[in-house]
This record gives structure tokens, C-alpha cells and sequence, in this order.
């Protein structure tokens, strides 16, 4: 009976851990089809130009690639021909859902491109921050990475009439979390959803928001290196939150300046380098918002934090991710919360939302729990 159970349990294991094959071909293509078509999705964390998920001839006018060595579980994507201004869409010029595949098994799916978004010309995207949010600088200088970045603040309505001081926000991406104008796929809808919680739970705070890198974001929000983007830099990013950023806010606004008064938040690898900040400096950031966080980019971290000493910090950590993200999202930030609990230090909260993806507008659904949480 024992060798029956131990074989069970070595099929299951085997089972578990099986890895499988995905093979896309597309057969029809609306327009442009000289172009060479990327897969972008949960797989390759939406990067909509990566060389190895280009799309290769397939016999006559098809296209196709094989992804393979992924595990068992469901995956988002679209086909772009380089970049989400010219992601495939419907034959009318409308928007489509992410494509979702399911996988259990090998798997072969065959697919039609409709259109492309660059094909229908777009309305210009409305304006949409709120009198709240401004740009301080459109070329702040991060000394230690010799670039330059926007910066937005929000301030509370109060501001301007009060002598109020207020706790503090970093948050990375910051092209999408006030403005559709300058967002990828839809903002996070920061400004009016602080707008409407500050008057609920009277908790005020000052957000400030860092533009990524455009090109430069999968380097600078990664501590590692990481072979299919280079070098990490997201070492020196916090580096440049910390000292240079933070001592500028706090001596421009009327700021708590105490580690518990201030906080960073992000998405995806966002959500990394938002956990690395804590890490980095638990003396300076007093709580993090991870949300969907690309661990799977850096997995030294699950080692290297098994090792932070946090001396008398006590971090409030948020944790969030979606069911129908990557197949190893949810496990990974188990994982990483299974290692920080080790610690008495860490206050941790997760929150994982069956059905939702990887998107800004599952990341804007999330924001408010977290808020409410973390400004306790």
C-alpha cells in the first residue's frame, strides 16, 4: 500500500511540474502582412518587441512560433507588429480582449488577425488628471543611472488651505496613474479614487509619481541581471528614491517625513521593485503596495530575502495578484510570502482576484482595498 501511495505521489509531482509546448500559427492577416508579427503576453510580461517571440514563416503565407517549456495553466496575449500602437484589433478598428489559452497539454492554436490599431486612426486620448496632479519636472535628474525622468505629484484637496502635513506615495509607471493622455492601456484612476477615499476614511496622502524608462524600464525596475533584458539597475533606481527623490519631496511639500508615514506601490515589475525598495531601505519605506509582481525575473530575490536583517522596521507589505494571470504568478508571491513570514517583522496582507489579468484595470480595482489597508 505504501509503494502505491509513493508512486501516486511521484505521478503527481511529475505531474505537477510537467512542462508543455505552445504552438501559434497565424493563418490570415488583414493588412500589412510583409510585417513581421510578436506575440506579446503573460509569458514574455507583455513585451510587445522581444526578438524571441517573433514570428517566424510557416509554410505559404501562415506564420507561426513555438513557446515552449511552459507550465500548466492559462495565459493572456495579443500579436503586435512591435508595439501596443500597433496591436491587432477587430475589423472595425475596436479594441479586443486578450486572447487566453488554456494549457494542460500541448497545445496547437490557429489564429486570424482582423486588423491592426495603427490601420483606424484614434481619437486623441482626453486629458483626464485632475486639478490635483501636476508635473514638477519633465527631466528630473537620476544622478545614478545619468538619465532624466517626468515627475507628477498629487496633492489632496486640502493642501492649498491647510498647513497639513501628509504621509507619502512613490509609485512607479507614473505615465499611467493620472492621465489617460500619456497611458499604455488605461489609467489607474489614482487622483479620483484618493479624491473620493480621503472624504470616506479622512486619510490624506500625497502621491508622487515617477515615469518609467520606456526602454530602460525592464532594467531599471530589475535588482538583477536578467538574460532577456540585461543588466539590472533597480538597485541604483532605489538608490535614487531614497536619496534623492524623497529629501527633494520632503523639502519642496509639507511632508511626514517618518519611515511609517511613507510608502511605495507599483504593478508588475512595478510590484518588484516595490518590494526591493522595502528591502533596499526598510529604514525609509515603511510599506509597499506589490502588485502582480514579476518575480519570475528575478528569482535571486526569494533568496536574497530570506537574508534582509530589518533591524527594528516593520514594513506593511500588500500583496496582490490575478487568477488568470502568468501560471506561476500566484504561486511565486506565495512563495515570497511564505519566506517573509519567517520574519515577526513583516505585517503582510494578500489578496488574489480569481478572474482578473494583468492589466491596469485590474491593478485600478485593487487600489482602493490597498490604500485603505496600508493608510491604517
Amino acid at each position: 500500500m505504501k509503494k502505491i501511495l509513493l508512486f501516486l505521489l511521484l505521478i503527481t509531482a511529475l505531474t505537477t511540474q510537467a512542462q508543455y509546448n505552445i504552438r501559434l500559427v497565424v493563418t490570415t492577416v488583414a493588412s500589412k502582412t510583409n510585417d513581421d508579427i510578436y506575440v506579446a503576453g503573460s509569458f514574455n510580461n507583455w513585451n510587445p518587441k522581444d526578438e524571441n517571440y517573433k514570428l517566424k514563416p510557416f509554410g505559404g503565407s501562415r506564420k507561426g512560433i513555438v513557446i515552449k517549456d511552459v507550465t500548466a495553466g492559462n495565459y493572456a496575449f495579443k500579436f503586435t507588429r512591435g508595439s501596443f500602437q500597433q496591436v491587432e484589433c477587430m475589423a472595425d478598428g475596436r479594441d479586443i480582449s486578450d486572447r487566453i489559452i488554456e494549457v494542460n497539454n500541448d497545445v496547437i492554436l490557429e489564429c486570424t488577425i482582423a486588423g491592426w490599431k495603427d490601420d483606424y486612426p484614434e481619437k486623441p486620448k482626453p486629458y483626464t488628471a485632475s486639478p490635483q496632479v501636476r508635473i514638477i519636472d519633465t527631466a528630473f535628474k537620476i544622478p545614478q543611472l545619468n538619465r532624466t525622468r517626468r515627475i507628477w505629484i498629487y496633492l489632496p484637496k486640502s493642501y492649498t488651505s491647510s498647513d497639513k502635513t501628509y504621509p507619502v506615495m512613490y509609485m512607479h509607471d507614473g505615465q499611467n496613474l493620472f492621465n489617460e493622455q500619456t497611458s499604455f492601456s488605461g489609467e489607474w484612476g489614482v487622483d479620483e479614487c484618493l479624491d473620493t477615499l480621503q472624504k470616506q476614511i479622512n486619510k490624506e496622502c500625497i502621491v508622487v509619481g515617477i515615469d518609467n524608462g520606456g526602454i530602460k524600464r525592464m532594467n531599471e525596475y530589475n535588482p538583477y541581471e536578467f538574460d532577456k533584458f540585461g543588466k539590472g539597475e533597480g538597485k541604483l533606481y532605489v538608490d535614487f528614491l531614497a536619496t534623492v527623490l524623497k529629501p527633494y519631496i520632503d523639502a519642496k511639500y509639507r511632508t511626514k517625513k517618518g519611515v511609517e508615514y511613507t510608502f511605495v506601490a507599483g504593478s508588475s515589475m512595478g510590484g518588484l521593485i516595490s518590494l526591493q525598495a522595502v528591502l533596499q531601505y526598510p529604514q525609509v519605506f515603511g510599506g509597499a503596495g506589490v502588485f502582480s509582481p514579476a518575480f519570475w525575473t528575478a528569482p535571486q530575490l526569494f533568496t536574497d530575502a530570506e537574508k534582509i536583517n530589518l533591524g527594528t522596521a516593520k514594513p506593511k507589505l500588500y500583496f496582490y495578484a490575478g487568477g488568470k494571470e502568468n501560471a506561476t504568478m500566484v504561486s511565486n508571491m506565495q512563495k515570497m510570502i511564505d519566506i517573509l513570514k519567517k520574519q515577526p517583522n513583516y505585517i503582510i496582507r494578500s489578496s488574489v482576484s480569481p478572474l482578473n489579468q494583468h492589466n491596469e484595470k485590474a491593478w485600478r480595482e485593487e487600489f482602493p482595498a490597498f490604500y485603505k489597508w496600508i493608510m491604517q
